[in-house]
């Protein structure tokens, strides 16, 4: 027996479990809201294109801000990255073969290195010093307070490196990026030319300058990034197995490779890349990946996307408390407060 009551709480609380049955079971769009990205006129929160795939990601979720565009006009933008002293955000357009640089306190975009080597990732050293990876000069290099650009690395064991790709900095002065071919397979975004290595991701010693293989089992290795606590070091592969792997951190090695995330399209079961990835504080793992950004754990589990009208090849957290996520999306760079801040610094 049971009075009205509790019939009535019984009643709604399988409606809620229903309901939520429902929610699960619907397919996740990935196609973004429509909305005229050209102007910035009023949407009503909280933005339809900040999406929980899992109820974890919720706390992540600001829900009275807009994901913004700040910027159209590149061919393919790669490599943002932080300058906290600045206040200002870097990027590379690859084919235009410029980096251009977005002012925090006007808006102001103006390209701020022509010519730049058709470089791709950039990152800021703990010294404020900016590194980047070019693609036409096949190095990695660092841009000193004097202006002189010095090399890091360019060759291994007397070959020429293929097109470093992005890159990451460890406290100790440590510098890891990654090698794929994508900068020499034709003349768009460098100069094609025949790889003289297998691709492969690379530890520079920080104190000596030599440079060592890490490994070399990728089919493209590309985005990069750390734990919060630098032990484990996550590798996104583009090439033919399409996942983010992550590693074991020992010396100049990367040992007890596992992989973490099998990208596909929420909604669609198509397979999809993750580009360029950073780490938030809480270690999760937020990666350019279609239909935009999409954020896993970091056991795996995926907990969310950002919808863009186009695809995202890298993300990095700035801002002045780095709790906006700015992302490198084709033609555009956009950005969004987030409820989490960035694990590094660049």
């Amino acid at each position: 027996m049971m009075d009205r009551r509790t019939f009535v709480a019984a009643g709604a609380g399988l409606a809620v479990t229903a309901a939520r049955a429902v929610a699960q079971a619907l397919p996740v769009p990935p196609v973004p809201a429509a909305r005229d990205w050209s102007r910035q006129e009023p949407i009503a929160y909280p933005d339809p294109d900040i999406v929980a795939i899992d109820s974890r990601f919720n706390r992540y979720i600001v829900r009275n801000t807009p994901i913004r565009r700040l910027h159209v006009g590149t061919l393919w933008a790669e490599g943002p990255a932080w300058n906290g002293v600045g206040r200002y955000l870097v990027w590379s357009d690859i084919p235009n073969n410029v980096q251009m640089r977005w002012l925090d306190e006007d808006a102001h975009v103006s390209t701020f290195r022509n010519p730049a080597g058709n470089s791709n990732g950039n990152t800021f050293d703990y010294q404020g010093r900016q590194l980047s990876c070019e693609h036409g000069g096949r190095r990695v290099v660092r841009y000193e307070a004097n202006g002189q650009v010095t090399v890091i690395a360019e060759t291994f064991q007397g070959k020429r490196l293929n097109s470093p790709n992005d890159l990451v900095v460890h406290p100790d002065g440590d510098i890891w990026f990654t090698d794929p071919t994508y900068g020499i397979s034709g003349n768009y975004e460098g100069f094609k030319a025949e790889a003289e290595l297998p691709v492969a991701v690379y530890r520079v010693d920080g104190r000596t300058g030599r440079v060592d293989k890490a490994g070399d089992d990728f089919g493209g290795p590309n985005g990069i990034c750390f734990s919060p606590d630098y032990k484990k070091l996550y590798v996104a592969d583009t090439g033919g197995q399409r996942e983010i792997r992550v590693f074991d951190v020992g010396g100049a090695t990367l040992r007890n490779g596992r992989v973490l995330v099998k990208p596909d399209i929420p909604g669609t079961g198509a397979v999809t890349v993750a580009d360029g990835i950073r780490c938030d504080v809480d270690g999760n793992i937020w990666a350019g990946a279609r239909p935009g950004v999409q954020v896993s754990a970091p056991t795996g589990e995926r907990l969310g996307m950002i919808r863009l009208p186009e695809t995202c090849a890298n993300v990095c957290f700035g801002g002045a408390k780095r709790n906006r996520l700015f992302m490198a999306a084709s033609q555009s760079i956009y950005a969004v407060y987030v409820n989490t801040v960035g694990a590094h610094i660049a």
